[in-house]
């Protein structure tokens, strides 16, 4: 029976996702090899990378293969991650693409089980309890969820060969919110509702109930209360995320529909947002506003999700949606690696519905 849904659940993807997109342009094969061939071009690229961790002693001085054996490429940690993610994500809804076998052939030789333990060693290691919390942590609980639902024989030994780290993260997360007293509320990759809204998706979709209600207890104590978020102050500088949309998008999880309805209303009564451009593509910390396109508007799409269907703002807010998408995919390019490393993933999360799932 699980196979079967399975299936059934990647056919209906395959034939309707792009209208997951409420504001969307079809998005075939086409576009999502275009934003695979950045995946493969990274996820075994060791350098340059960006490594930020603490030296425990003089072992830990090695080169990025050597340190996080699975996820050493793409510049950095999370973004391999999220990288592979994307190979994953390609592969099980275009099967039969030119770009499949790669990508299958790419998350074969990096999803192995001595690599995994290697990941678990570094997680784990003296020193690095805020290693990549919680953005990273999240990206990696995606890649699992779209493994293990994926009826595919490989992606079921990738997702077992990946379960080590995967507890590993649950733990870590699981030790650190009931700690964290206050949300973070930045435009980049610290932010929590950001990461949490990643996990839930995570712990509904393999069914890890006691995860999901840490996770939804925490949102609601975080946020449930928050009213008029200064929208104004946005972006900041270098965000790829909305601090106001992230959490809009959190809770839009978290609240039943009507409950949201009237907490979005007092929350955001206006959105004042115009795509954000980027001054220069050779600085990638400015490039991150080519990907807050993107996030904001997937994030707008995953609120139109759980607004009632007779909502006075649903037409300006899809208009804002579609305006905000194709700012952020006209802004991909693979000339410039400082945003080609991880804007893909971007483009194919928003594209394919993935967070309306």
């Amino acid at each position: 029976m699980t196979n079967r849904i399975g299936t059934l659940a990647v056919l209906t993807a395959m034939l309707t996702y792009p209208a997951f997109s409420q504001s969307a342009q079809p998005f075939g094969e086409a576009e999502i090899g275009r934003f695979t061939k950045l995946a493969l071009d990274c996820v075994a690229k060791e350098y340059p990378n960006k490594i930020a961790h603490s030296l425990n002693s003089a072992a830990d001085v090695q080169p990025p293969h050597l340190l996080t054996p699975a996820f050493y490429g793409c510049f950095d940690w999370h973004s391999s991650v999220h990288g592979h993610w994307l190979l994953a994500r390609a592969a099980r809804l275009h099967p039969a693409a030119p770009f499949a076998a790669d990508a299958r052939h790419a998350l074969a030789k990096s999803l192995t089980a001595s690599n995994i333990a290697g990941e678990v060693r570094y997680l784990t290691a003296e020193g690095r309890t805020s290693f990549e919390r919680p953005y990273g942590l999240a990206w990696l609980l995606q890649l699992s969820a779209e493994l293990k639902e994926w009826d595919d024989p490989d992606a079921r030994g990738w997702a077992q060969a990946l379960r080590p780290v995967e507890s590993a993260v649950i733990a870590r997360v699981s030790s650190w919110l009931p700690k964290l007293e206050h949300p973070i509320r930045t435009g980049e990759h610290n932010n929590t509702a950001f990461g949490m809204g990643l996990m839930l998706d995570f712990a509904r979709a393999t069914g890890n109930s006691d995860f999901q209600n840490l996770l939804q207890a925490r949102a609601r104590d975080y946020y449930a209360k928050d009213r008029r978020c200064p929208v104004d102050y946005e972006p900041s500088g270098e965000d790829f995320l909305s601090p106001c949309l992230a959490e809009a998008d959190l809770m839009r999880r978290v609240l039943a529909p009507k409950d949201f309805a009237a907490w979005f209303a007092d929350f955001l009564p206006e959105i004042p947002f115009q795509p954000t451009r980027v001054a220069d593509v050779t600085d990638g910390k400015l490039y991150h506003l080519a990907g807050l396109n993107l996030s904001r508007a997937w994030m707008l799409e995953g609120v139109l999700s759980a607004l009632p269907k007779d909502s006075p703002r649903r037409g300006r807010l899809t208009d804002l949606a579609a305006t905000l998408r194709q700012a952020g995919l006209a802004a991909i390019t693979a000339d410039h690696y400082e945003g080609g490393h991880w804007l893909g993933s971007f483009a194919v999360y928003m594209a394919t519905g993935r967070g309306l799932q």
